[in-house]
Protein backbone atom coordinates (compact mmCIF):
# COMPACT_ATOMS: atom_id res chain seq x y z
CA UNK A 1 0.00 0.00 0.00
CA UNK A 2 1.32 3.47 -0.83
CA UNK A 3 1.38 5.80 1.77
CA UNK A 4 0.94 9.34 0.97
CA UNK A 5 1.32 11.77 3.69
CA UNK A 6 -1.47 13.88 5.06
CA UNK A 7 -0.43 17.16 4.37
CA UNK A 8 -0.60 16.14 0.32
CA UNK A 9 -4.12 14.73 0.51
CA UNK A 10 -6.19 17.64 0.60
CA UNK A 11 -4.33 18.69 -2.62
CA UNK A 12 -4.53 15.44 -4.47
CA UNK A 13 -8.27 15.80 -3.70
CA UNK A 14 -8.86 18.87 -5.50
CA UNK A 15 -6.82 17.58 -8.39
CA UNK A 16 -9.16 14.58 -8.79
CA UNK A 17 -12.29 16.66 -8.62
CA UNK A 18 -10.91 19.10 -11.03
CA UNK A 19 -10.09 16.50 -13.47
CA UNK A 20 -13.05 14.76 -13.27
CA UNK A 21 -15.18 17.48 -13.90
CA UNK A 22 -13.63 18.43 -17.00
CA UNK A 23 -15.54 16.00 -19.65
CA UNK A 24 -18.89 17.53 -18.21
CA UNK A 25 -17.84 21.42 -18.66
CA UNK A 26 -16.64 20.84 -21.98
CA UNK A 27 -19.27 19.02 -22.91
CA UNK A 28 -22.29 21.48 -21.88
CA UNK A 29 -19.81 24.34 -23.42
CA UNK A 30 -19.67 21.84 -26.43
CA UNK A 31 -23.91 21.63 -26.46
CA UNK A 32 -23.88 25.56 -25.91
CA UNK A 33 -21.45 25.97 -28.71
CA UNK A 34 -23.93 23.56 -30.93
CA UNK A 35 -26.90 25.55 -29.88
CA UNK A 36 -25.63 28.85 -31.52
CA UNK A 37 -25.73 28.24 -34.93
CA UNK A 38 -29.06 26.76 -34.77
CA UNK A 39 -30.30 29.66 -33.26
CA UNK A 40 -28.54 32.13 -35.87
CA UNK A 41 -29.67 29.46 -38.71
CA UNK A 42 -33.28 29.86 -37.32
CA UNK A 43 -32.70 34.10 -37.95
CA UNK A 44 -31.47 33.57 -41.00
CA UNK A 45 -34.64 31.48 -42.30
CA UNK A 46 -36.78 34.26 -41.06
CA UNK A 47 -34.61 36.94 -42.61
CA UNK A 48 -34.60 35.28 -45.86
CA UNK A 49 -38.62 34.38 -45.62
CA UNK A 50 -39.38 37.95 -44.68
CA UNK A 51 -37.38 39.08 -48.13
CA UNK A 52 -39.50 36.53 -49.84
CA UNK A 53 -42.52 37.95 -48.50
CA UNK A 54 -41.34 41.56 -49.24
CA UNK A 55 -41.17 40.54 -53.07
CA UNK A 56 -44.66 39.04 -53.23
CA UNK A 57 -46.12 42.59 -51.92
CA UNK A 58 -43.53 44.83 -53.14
CA UNK A 59 -43.31 46.89 -56.10
CA UNK A 60 -40.31 48.53 -55.06
CA UNK A 61 -38.43 44.72 -55.86
CA UNK A 62 -39.74 45.38 -59.51
CA UNK A 63 -37.68 47.61 -62.41
CA UNK A 64 -38.93 50.73 -63.26
CA UNK A 65 -41.91 50.80 -65.71
CA UNK A 66 -42.50 47.73 -64.68
CA UNK A 67 -46.04 47.40 -62.88
CA UNK A 68 -48.31 44.29 -62.09
CA UNK A 69 -51.39 44.55 -63.73
CA UNK A 70 -53.49 41.33 -63.08
CA UNK A 71 -53.08 37.54 -63.17
CA UNK A 72 -54.24 35.24 -65.89
CA UNK A 73 -57.62 33.37 -65.20
CA UNK A 74 -57.50 29.79 -63.79
CA UNK A 75 -57.52 27.61 -66.55
CA UNK A 76 -54.75 29.13 -68.66
CA UNK A 77 -51.47 27.24 -67.64
CA UNK A 78 -48.20 28.05 -68.64
CA UNK A 79 -48.80 31.17 -71.04
CA UNK A 80 -46.52 31.23 -73.33
CA UNK A 81 -47.15 33.89 -75.70
CA UNK A 82 -49.08 37.37 -76.38
CA UNK A 83 -50.93 39.01 -79.69
CA UNK A 84 -53.28 41.43 -80.19
CA UNK A 85 -56.66 39.84 -80.91
CA UNK A 86 -59.01 41.65 -83.09
CA UNK A 87 -61.42 43.15 -80.41
CA UNK A 88 -59.73 46.16 -79.32
CA UNK A 89 -58.23 45.86 -75.78
CA UNK A 90 -57.88 42.23 -75.54
CA UNK A 91 -55.39 39.26 -76.76
CA UNK A 92 -55.01 35.86 -77.61
CA UNK A 93 -52.67 33.51 -74.91
CA UNK A 94 -51.89 30.08 -75.08
CA UNK A 95 -50.36 27.21 -73.39
CA UNK A 96 -47.19 25.71 -74.77
CA UNK A 97 -45.99 22.14 -74.77
CA UNK A 98 -48.67 19.44 -73.10
CA UNK A 99 -51.26 21.93 -72.84
CA UNK A 100 -54.63 21.54 -74.76
CA UNK A 101 -54.58 23.44 -78.41
CA UNK A 102 -56.93 26.04 -77.06
CA UNK A 103 -56.47 29.96 -78.04
CA UNK A 104 -57.73 32.05 -74.86
CA UNK A 105 -58.81 35.94 -75.53
CA UNK A 106 -58.38 37.88 -72.68
CA UNK A 107 -58.69 41.74 -71.62
CA UNK A 108 -55.88 44.00 -70.11
CA UNK A 109 -55.86 42.40 -66.65
CA UNK A 110 -55.33 39.17 -67.61
CA UNK A 111 -59.05 37.64 -67.46
CA UNK A 112 -60.53 35.42 -70.11
CA UNK A 113 -63.52 36.79 -72.46
CA UNK A 114 -63.14 34.08 -75.05
CA UNK A 115 -61.57 31.09 -76.35
CA UNK A 116 -61.81 28.62 -79.01
CA UNK A 117 -59.80 25.28 -80.08
CA UNK A 118 -57.46 25.12 -83.00
CA UNK A 119 -57.93 22.39 -85.52
CA UNK A 120 -54.24 20.94 -85.03
CA UNK A 121 -52.23 19.51 -81.87
CA UNK A 122 -49.99 22.01 -79.80
CA UNK A 123 -46.82 19.74 -80.12
CA UNK A 124 -44.69 22.84 -78.58
CA UNK A 125 -46.40 26.18 -78.96
CA UNK A 126 -44.21 28.59 -78.36
CA UNK A 127 -45.32 32.15 -80.00
CA UNK A 128 -48.04 33.89 -82.42
CA UNK A 129 -48.51 36.68 -84.44
CA UNK A 130 -50.66 38.75 -87.07
CA UNK A 131 -50.62 40.12 -90.37
CA UNK A 132 -52.19 43.14 -91.60
CA UNK A 133 -55.46 40.62 -93.24
CA UNK A 134 -56.40 39.48 -90.28
CA UNK A 135 -54.61 36.14 -90.70
CA UNK A 136 -53.01 34.30 -87.64
CA UNK A 137 -49.84 32.56 -87.35
CA UNK A 138 -48.84 30.22 -84.53
CA UNK A 139 -45.30 29.04 -84.74
CA UNK A 140 -45.55 25.29 -83.52
CA UNK A 141 -41.83 25.38 -83.21
CA UNK A 142 -40.59 25.13 -79.92
CA UNK A 143 -37.52 22.29 -80.22
CA UNK A 144 -35.74 22.09 -76.88
CA UNK A 145 -33.79 19.32 -77.89
CA UNK A 146 -33.05 20.92 -81.84
CA UNK A 147 -34.93 16.96 -82.42
CA UNK A 148 -38.01 17.84 -84.21
CA UNK A 149 -38.63 17.36 -87.66
CA UNK A 150 -42.23 18.23 -87.98
CA UNK A 151 -41.75 22.30 -87.16
CA UNK A 152 -44.62 24.14 -88.40
CA UNK A 153 -46.01 27.97 -88.72
CA UNK A 154 -50.05 27.38 -88.29
CA UNK A 155 -51.97 29.80 -90.45
CA UNK A 156 -55.72 30.50 -89.58
CA UNK A 157 -58.16 32.76 -88.66
CA UNK A 158 -60.19 33.65 -85.46
CA UNK A 159 -63.39 32.95 -86.79
CA UNK A 160 -62.72 29.52 -88.59
CA UNK A 161 -60.62 28.15 -86.36
CA UNK A 162 -60.69 24.57 -87.74
CA UNK A 163 -59.35 25.52 -91.10
CA UNK A 164 -55.75 25.40 -90.58
CA UNK A 165 -52.42 26.03 -93.16
CA UNK A 166 -49.68 24.41 -92.27
CA UNK A 167 -45.92 25.93 -93.02
CA UNK A 168 -43.87 23.41 -92.76
CA UNK A 169 -40.10 24.24 -92.54
CA UNK A 170 -36.74 23.15 -91.39
CA UNK A 171 -33.35 24.61 -90.82
CA UNK A 172 -30.71 25.13 -93.91
CA UNK A 173 -28.01 24.87 -91.14
CA UNK A 174 -29.06 21.49 -89.46
CA UNK A 175 -27.68 18.04 -90.38
CA UNK A 176 -28.22 16.46 -86.64
CA UNK A 177 -31.36 15.65 -84.73
CA UNK A 178 -30.26 16.01 -82.22
CA UNK A 179 -26.77 18.20 -82.98
CA UNK A 180 -24.14 18.13 -80.05
CA UNK A 181 -24.91 20.38 -77.10
CA UNK A 182 -22.87 23.19 -77.72
CA UNK A 183 -24.84 23.14 -81.32
CA UNK A 184 -28.48 22.87 -79.82
CA UNK A 185 -29.76 26.18 -81.81
CA UNK A 186 -32.81 25.29 -83.05
CA UNK A 187 -35.17 25.95 -80.99
CA UNK A 188 -37.43 28.96 -81.70
CA UNK A 189 -39.64 30.46 -78.95
CA UNK A 190 -40.01 33.98 -80.84
CA UNK A 191 -41.95 34.59 -84.16
CA UNK A 192 -43.40 37.68 -86.19
CA UNK A 193 -45.57 38.36 -89.55
CA UNK A 194 -43.67 41.33 -91.84
CA UNK A 195 -43.81 41.98 -94.96
CA UNK A 196 -45.07 38.68 -96.37
CA UNK A 197 -43.06 36.83 -94.59
CA UNK A 198 -43.30 35.14 -90.91
CA UNK A 199 -39.71 35.56 -89.02
CA UNK A 200 -38.58 32.85 -86.64
CA UNK A 201 -35.75 34.11 -83.89
CA UNK A 202 -34.12 31.12 -82.35
CA UNK A 203 -32.82 30.55 -79.10
CA UNK A 204 -29.65 30.07 -77.81
CA UNK A 205 -30.00 27.35 -75.47
CA UNK A 206 -26.11 26.67 -75.52
CA UNK A 207 -23.62 29.95 -75.10
CA UNK A 208 -26.77 32.69 -74.57
CA UNK A 209 -25.00 35.00 -77.16
CA UNK A 210 -26.35 34.49 -80.60
CA UNK A 211 -29.93 34.75 -81.75
CA UNK A 212 -30.29 33.38 -85.25
CA UNK A 213 -33.16 34.70 -87.71
CA UNK A 214 -34.92 32.52 -90.35
CA UNK A 215 -37.61 33.50 -92.63
CA UNK A 216 -40.45 31.10 -94.48
CA UNK A 217 -43.20 32.72 -96.84
CA UNK A 218 -46.41 33.31 -95.51
CA UNK A 219 -47.83 30.78 -97.52
CA UNK A 220 -48.62 27.39 -96.35
CA UNK A 221 -46.44 24.43 -97.96
CA UNK A 222 -43.03 22.51 -97.23
CA UNK A 223 -39.59 24.81 -97.15
CA UNK A 224 -36.29 24.89 -96.07
CA UNK A 225 -36.07 28.13 -93.72
CA UNK A 226 -33.58 30.66 -94.92
CA UNK A 227 -31.05 32.21 -92.41
CA UNK A 228 -31.46 36.09 -92.58
CA UNK A 229 -28.96 37.05 -90.16
CA UNK A 230 -27.39 36.67 -86.33
CA UNK A 231 -28.37 38.96 -83.68
CA UNK A 232 -25.74 39.31 -80.68
CA UNK A 233 -28.27 39.11 -77.88
CA UNK A 234 -27.00 37.59 -74.83
CA UNK A 235 -30.20 35.86 -73.47
CA UNK A 236 -32.44 32.51 -74.05
CA UNK A 237 -35.52 34.96 -76.53
CA UNK A 238 -38.30 33.67 -75.94
CA UNK A 239 -40.95 36.23 -77.53
CA UNK A 240 -41.04 38.87 -80.03
CA UNK A 241 -43.24 42.06 -81.03
CA UNK A 242 -42.73 44.74 -83.14
CA UNK A 243 -44.10 48.36 -82.64
CA UNK A 244 -47.62 50.04 -84.35
CA UNK A 245 -44.98 52.30 -86.39
CA UNK A 246 -43.15 49.60 -87.33
CA UNK A 247 -39.88 50.94 -85.78
CA UNK A 248 -39.15 49.06 -82.36
CA UNK A 249 -38.87 45.38 -82.33
CA UNK A 250 -38.56 43.48 -78.66
CA UNK A 251 -37.13 40.41 -77.87
CA UNK A 252 -38.57 39.43 -74.65
CA UNK A 253 -36.01 36.80 -73.04
CA UNK A 254 -36.17 35.17 -68.92
CA UNK A 255 -36.47 38.65 -66.82
CA UNK A 256 -35.18 40.89 -69.61
CA UNK A 257 -35.58 42.04 -72.94
CA UNK A 258 -33.92 43.53 -76.07
CA UNK A 259 -35.19 46.29 -77.82
CA UNK A 260 -33.52 47.32 -81.63
CA UNK A 261 -34.76 50.28 -83.31
CA UNK A 262 -34.43 51.84 -86.86
CA UNK A 263 -36.21 53.50 -89.41
CA UNK A 264 -36.50 50.38 -91.86
CA UNK A 265 -36.78 47.03 -91.02
CA UNK A 266 -33.47 46.20 -92.58
CA UNK A 267 -31.71 49.03 -90.08
CA UNK A 268 -33.75 47.65 -87.16
CA UNK A 269 -31.82 44.22 -88.17
CA UNK A 270 -28.57 45.98 -87.57
CA UNK A 271 -29.50 47.78 -84.90
CA UNK A 272 -27.05 47.68 -81.25
CA UNK A 273 -30.31 45.79 -79.05
CA UNK A 274 -30.97 47.80 -76.16
CA UNK A 275 -31.10 45.41 -72.77
CA UNK A 276 -33.85 46.23 -70.06
CA UNK A 277 -33.75 44.14 -66.66
CA UNK A 278 -37.07 41.96 -65.75
CA UNK A 279 -35.74 40.65 -62.95
CA UNK A 280 -38.89 39.82 -60.50
CA UNK A 281 -40.96 39.39 -62.63
CA UNK A 282 -40.99 35.32 -63.45
CA UNK A 283 -40.63 33.66 -66.54
CA UNK A 284 -41.30 35.99 -68.76
CA UNK A 285 -43.05 33.83 -71.84
CA UNK A 286 -45.45 36.77 -73.92
CA UNK A 287 -45.12 40.38 -74.74
CA UNK A 288 -47.52 42.46 -77.06
CA UNK A 289 -47.67 46.38 -77.87
CA UNK A 290 -50.90 47.52 -75.94
CA UNK A 291 -49.55 51.43 -77.75
CA UNK A 292 -46.74 52.84 -79.40
CA UNK A 293 -44.61 53.37 -75.98
CA UNK A 294 -46.68 50.62 -73.67
CA UNK A 295 -46.08 46.42 -73.67
CA UNK A 296 -47.80 44.10 -72.40
CA UNK A 297 -46.00 40.87 -70.89
CA UNK A 298 -47.41 37.27 -69.40
CA UNK A 299 -45.27 34.89 -67.41
CA UNK A 300 -45.47 30.93 -67.12
CA UNK A 301 -46.51 31.37 -63.55
CA UNK A 302 -49.67 33.59 -64.88
CA UNK A 303 -49.31 37.22 -63.95
CA UNK A 304 -49.45 40.08 -66.39
CA UNK A 305 -47.35 43.12 -66.09
CA UNK A 306 -47.22 46.90 -68.23
CA UNK A 307 -44.07 47.93 -69.04
CA UNK A 308 -43.39 51.87 -70.36
CA UNK A 309 -40.29 51.49 -72.85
Amino acid sequence: MLYIPFIIRPLLGVMLVTAACSPADSSQSQSAAADQPQAVTQTGKKGKKGKKNGSKKGKADLPAGLRRVGTLSDGIFESSGLCAAPQAGTYYTFGDDGQQPIVFRIDGAGQQVAKFTLGAPNHDWESLSRDNSGNYFMGDCGNNNSDRRNLAILRFRPEQPGNIGKINFSYPDQTAFPPEKALRTFDCEASLWHGGQVYLFTKDRAQETTCKVYTVPETPGTYTAKLVTKLAIPGQVTDATLSPDGRRLVLLARQELFILEGASWEAILKATPRHIDLKGAGQTEGAAFKDAATLLISTEEGRLYELSI
